[in-house]
């Protein structure tokens, strides 16, 4: 969701000037605003921002008593100079968006959890997931702690909107970012989670042991996988070890990293449509959201194809979900601000194909 490589960000960002069909910005690009307003004016968007009051992204959205409640992460500009690791994504608190119907009112609920009330938070409140379950709503984070690495917190309140009160500790054995929290047919619960670069997944081992030395994979090494670990009933824990998560291309053979217009990045989700689990997930660096399928919640899962083309910005984060027959991926880019850290949330309809594959979404043209 957050990190970028400069390097990288500005090729394409040169590139993206002799290209039409091009959606993204460098972050040199980013503090011309002027030039971006310009550019802007002559772009057609799928969707407007649901809220102009502040700036929203990474949205996970879920039908609750009957009403749709987006839980996004709050973007604020507070001086932090852009970085590799994505500093500059200095987010302190969670709005909560609910809304009767796509299309309707959007209401803002205002902060349901500031940073300051998470007792072991440092810094950092990224992209959050919630749940309902024992007549209770779960909100879920990933902040770092004091030591400054990535953990997930749970936080709970008896209202879909909060305020949500944080849990004294971080979930026993959590790490990275964006979490992902789905509900199976038979009522259990699974955590989805990672991402590399910022989110720090490239540092832990698939035996879960964490290495502040390890660095990015080489190109030609294999992919770092997304995580998946089982909750207890109380949704409070892991109820067995973190696994990682199988993602594979038509033939069962994983990706490698060079292989980033598919890999994963971070901004795990998981829905189930007509049987099929449906794993979606961002690739950073290629700005792309793709998906995977499988037949069970633990996977493999294999690559199917591109839900939702490069939007505009260098960030990419999403949630799909079902409300009155019909089925919505909620997004973001950065319309209203021209700036990567400043971004507002969005939704359009998604649209099934008869064999399951899913249409590719275009979000600006």
């Amino acid at each position: 969701m957050k990190s970028f490589n400069t390097r990288l960000f500005l090729a394409i960002g040169v590139s993206a000037m002799y290209s039409i069909t091009s959606c993204q910005e460098s972050s040199s690009g980013n503090n011309s605003s002027k030039a971006e307003k310009a550019d802007s004016s002559k772009k057609t968007y799928l969707s407007q921002p649901l809220v102009n009051n502040i700036y929203t992204a990474d949205p996970s959205a879920h039908v609750f008593n009957g009403r749709i409640y987006v839980y996004p992460s709050h973007d604020t500009a507070t001086g932090i100079p852009e970085d590799d690791l994505g500093s500059h994504f200095d987010m302190r608190d969670f709005h909560v968006l609910s809304m009767d119907s796509v299309g309707g009112k959007v209401t803002d609920h205002g902060v349901a959890l500031d940073i300051k009330n998470i007792p072991w938070a440092g810094r950092q409140l990224w992209a959050p997931d919630a749940a309902f379950a024992n007549n209770t709503y779960y909100l879920f984070f990933p902040v770092k702690d004091k030591q400054d690495i990535f953990r997930i917190g749970v936080a709970t309140s008896k209202t879909p909107e909060g305020p949500f009160v944080a849990a004294p500790n971080p979930i026993k054995g959590s790490y990275s970012i964006d979490p992902c929290v789905f509900k199976d047919d038979d009522g259990k619960f699974y955590m989805y989670f990672g991402g590399i670069w910022g989110g720090q997944l490239q540092r832990w081992n698939s035996n879960n042991q964490y290495d502040s030395t390890k660095g990015n994979r080489g190109a030609e090494e294999l992919a770092i996988l997304p995580r998946v670990a089982p909750l207890t009933s109380d949704l409070q824990n892991f109820a067995a070890p973190v696994k990682e998560l199988k993602l594979t291309d038509e033939k069962g053979n994983l990706f490698k990293e060079k292989d980033n217009s598919k890999r994963f990045f971070e901004a795990s989700w998981m829905h189930k449509y007509n049987g099929k689990y449906y794993f979606s997930y961002s690739t950073g660096d290629t700005h792309n959201i793709c998906y995977a399928t499988g037949d069970s919640p633990y996977g493999p899962f294999t690559y199917r194809g591109v839900i939702l083309n490069p939007v505009e910005g260098w960030t990419s984060h999403h949630s799909i979900v079902e409300k009155d027959g019909k089925w919505y991926l909620f997004y973001h880019d950065v319309q209203l601000s021209g700036k990567t850290y400043l971004r507002n949330v969005k939704v359009t309809e998604l649209h099934y194909n008869s064999d399951g594959t899913i249409q590719t979404i275009n979000a600006v043209k």
